[in-house]
């Protein structure tokens, strides 16, 4: 043998001999750590398979017939997880109690009760409130008034749509709870940039810019519209499609009138009708209290006051309650509105089926003045204003208290 080899086996029943006293004490130290570990693994097994398989029962009272102790440990048997069958649950149908159930027919291109959804969340996105004169120190509700009235009359002199009006109307009045402290002079220029963007959206032919700084009479020029244009839509954030007043007359009366299913989307009503009502809703959009209501229930009512309660629900889903205060608000503009019932007109170049649509212009300012008169005629308590050549005057100074 080698003299390699007969040390190789000296060294091996001999492993410790040049090992050092410290490093004999580190590996013990590691294989005693090791050891722990393994055991505490092993006890922590045991005692997860003794939960799984005993449950202590710790409830029972102190003495029990029978010999039995209250801390015997009691074997329950395995369970398993199991889903829920909501089979049995099949028969009842939980709905959202706020929401509307859709007046609306079955749509071959949709469906209804998702269009009706999307409806209520545009009129619940763009919001409006008659308080923002409150905002602008110079500005009385009167002139807001005077400016629509003017829109009004520009729009029938333009064959304007009514929708186009209504967008106008609607973008103003949104503006105007944007800003604060504007002057009266702004407000011809703001009313006028407001159809110049409501009429790009809405008519097919829209005017030319120069024709919206005509009718200003040279109070506006082109690059003040086109400055207060972008103004607008900023403070707008780019919304632009809102569900008009005269959007919802659209809807209510067709779905009264509705025969014909698939051809849903073409007008099924009377045009005289809608022009009636119509009118009422051009005269109360004028009053800025009109701002309190929303705008279907501004149009249900409107419709309710030619028609009947029961057909305003079947077309809105609005029940009485929701609609009592604003109907009862009406009721003057529409003791002066059936006084002088408006006929349809003849537009050139506006097919006789279209009528309707086009925005007209009576004296809507002398209906606005004697609706507020009758208001304060019927509100009780309250003395009632003498009218002397068209103007209301005070009451006495001894009738005062």
């Amino acid at each position: 043998m080698s003299r390699r080899s007969s040390r190789l086996q000296a060294k091996l029943h001999q492993p410790y001999q040049d090992t050092s006293p410290q490093e004999l004490q580190v590996s013990e130290s590691l294989q005693t750590r090791k050891r722990k570990a393994i055991e505490d693994t092993k006890r922590q097994e045991e005692n997860t398979n003794t939960r799984h398989q005993y449950e202590i029962k710790s409830c029972w009272p102190p003495t029990i017939s029978g010999g039995i102790s209250p801390c015997i440990i009691i074997e329950t048997p395995h369970k398993e997880t199991s889903n829920t069958d909501f089979s049995r649950f099949k028969k009842y149908r939980f709905r959202n109690l706020f929401i509307n159930p859709s007046p609306l027919p079955e749509l071959s291109w949709g469906s209804s009760k998702d269009v009706w959804l999307n409806i209520l969340k545009k009129e619940n996105k763009y919001s409006h409130c008659k308080h923002f004169t409150s905002l602008h120190s110079s500005l009385q509700p009167h002139m807001r008034s005077i400016l629509l009235d003017w829109l009004l009359e520009v729009c029938e002199v333009y064959t304007l749509h009514r929708e186009t009006f209504y967008l106008a109307q609607d973008f103003f009045d949104r503006f105007m709870l944007t800003q604060k402290n504007i002057n009266k002079t702004m407000l011809q220029l703001i009313g006028i940039t407001t159809l110049f963007v409501a009429s790009k959206l809405e008519e097919i032919y829209a005017p030319k810019l120069q024709e919206f700084a005509y009718v200003t009479d040279g109070a506006c020029t082109e690059e003040d519209i086109i400055r207060m244009e972008l103004i607008i839509l900023k403070a707008l954030n780019w919304e632009l499609c809102p569900v008009t007043i005269v959007s919802w007359l659209n809807l209510y009366l067709q779905v009264d009138a509705l025969k014909d299913i698939p051809k849903v989307l073409l007008p099924q009503y009377s045009q005289e009708k809608f022009i009636q009502i119509a009118q009422l809703l051009d005269l109360c959009i004028l009053d800025v209290n009109s701002l309190d209501f929303q705008y279907r229930t501004l149009a249900a009512a409107a419709t309710c006051h030619y028609t009947s309660v029961e057909v305003v629900k079947k077309v809105s889903g609005l029940d009485w309650s929701s609609i009592s205060e604003c109907v009862e608000w009406m009721r003057p503009f529409v003791k002066v509105a059936r006084k002088a019932p408006v006929k349809l007109k003849n537009f050139k170049k506006i097919a006789a089926e279209n009528r309707h649509n086009i925005q007209t212009h009576t004296n809507y300012l002398d209906m606005l003045e004697e609706a507020n008169f009758e208001a304060a005629v019927a509100v009780p308590g309250q003395l009632s204003p003498m009218s002397t050549g068209g103007i209301i005057t005070p009451p006495k100074s001894s009738e005062k208290k």
